[in-house]
């Protein structure tokens, strides 16, 4: 897998050898970067913005992200092999200075007394597709404040899946790519 766009265009990025992380294919990180940059149903941009990727894997969203030019990336994820070649990645990119590891059960952390020192600009969730907590952890993303006015959540999940996400989430975009759902909101 290499990163699409950027200054890191081209570079590698390592996977896990087993199918237990699942990577976010390029057609659906070349839209959402189209849907950020041309969207005009919200006000953000990647330039020196400050991101959290939940369940990160081995971080192709965030260094996409960073190739763009973000001030930092904060990725969440406690699965030992895909950390591994997380941090692989981290040093074989030298982006070590915009990049936080934080190896936790996503769930366990949003729930704990833990605050974060700024608010986010982009979140970016992307559980197991069997995952059925979305829901809860949005809501507790939005007790916990941790969003910034102006930023978005989005959301990557299989297109069947029947998450009832106007509950928690003003959805601003859902789109369908192959067997992938993106949905954008606030």
């Amino acid at each position: 897998m290499r990163i699409i766009g950027g200054v890191l265009k081209g570079k590698k990025i390592s996977l896990p050898s087993n199918k237990s992380t699942r990577p976010l294919k390029d057609l659906v990180k070349e839209s959402i970067f189209n849907i950020l940059d041309h969207s005009n149903k919200f006000d953000l941009t990647i330039k020196n913005s400050n991101i959290l990727d939940l369940f990160s894997g081995t971080g192709s969203f965030g260094f996409e992200c960073i190739s763009r030019g973000s001030k930092k990336i904060t990725f969440i994820e406690n699965y030992d092999e895909a950390l591994k070649i997380l941090k692989k990645n981290i040093n074989h990119l030298k982006v070590k200075d915009k990049c936080e590891i934080i190896n936790q059960d996503i769930f366990k952390f949003i729930n704990s007394e833990f605050n974060f020192n700024d608010k986010f600009d982009l979140i970016f969730i992307d559980p197991p597709y069997k995952n059925d907590q979305v829901e809860k952890l949005i809501k507790r993303i939005k007790n916990k404040e941790i969003l910034d006015e102006k930023g978005v959540i989005i959301i990557h999940r299989h297109r069947k899946n029947k998450d009832n996400l106007s509950n928690c989430l003003n959805i601003l975009e859902e789109r369908v790519y192959g067997i992938s759902k993106l949905i954008i909101g606030f």
